[in-house]
């Protein structure tokens, strides 16, 4: 058994940090009864953390100690081994944007796959699942400007876009533009402003 867990630890170790293991991924170092036996034990040793039903990540030693992985990592992470898409709430979005100065309390992102709750350490980070429209151009200042104006909702949104137009860049508000036949009627509505007034 010590074996198996040096193994299952070298692997760990070989992934960058904030990348999930998961049980299933181990199976060619061992049965699957001992692989989950194994898991158990470092996660009770403090070699593995558990982030999550079947879901282990890699504490960070640093000179401080051991803490958890960034959040944003493992969720990038996770999200790419199962090929979802993933972005950061609307609040945050919204507060990134200065539309608003109320800092989220709690992590959260909006996910194409299932809602679900991650531990890390003591953080609880919450993955919500959305309609596709909410997850539109991930990674673009354009796409955040989408979250943040659906958290914002329709009463706020029009002092929304009057903001983004002297915030973002020519070619994100375009991009905005350009998603309207994605967005719901209200937004798409709000949206189109920027079309009239560019």
């Amino acid at each position: 058994m010590e074996a198996l867990a040096t193994r299952v630890i070298e692997h760990a170790s070989r992934l960058p940090e904030g990348t999930p293991v998961a049980a299933k991924e181990l199976l060619h170092l061992g049965s699957r009864a001992a692989v989950d036996q194994t898991l158990s034990r470092l996660v009770r040793r403090g070699n593995l953390m558990r982030a999550g039903r079947g879901l282990y990540i890699r504490p960070v030693e640093s000179r401080f100690g051991t803490r958890p992985p960034e959040a944003s990592k493992v969720v990038e992470a996770m999200a790419a081994q199962r090929g979802e898409s993933v972005a950061p709430h609307g609040a945050a979005a919204a507060n990134e944007l200065g539309l608003t100065t109320q800092v989220p309390v709690r992590e959260v992102y909006l996910t194409s796959g299932r809602s679900r709750s991650l531990k890390l350490g003591a953080q609880v980070i919450e993955l919500r699942h959305v309609p596709a429209w909410q997850l539109v151009l991930l990674g673009r200042p354009a796409g955040a400007a989408i979250r943040a104006l659906a958290w914002l909702g329709p009463k706020r949104a029009n002092e929304a876009i009057r903001k983004l137009q002297r915030k973002l860049a020519p070619s994100e508000l375009q991009a905005v533009i350009g998603a309207r036949g994605r967005l719901p009627t209200w937004m798409a509505q709000e949206v189109s402003a920027l079309a009239d007034n560019g």
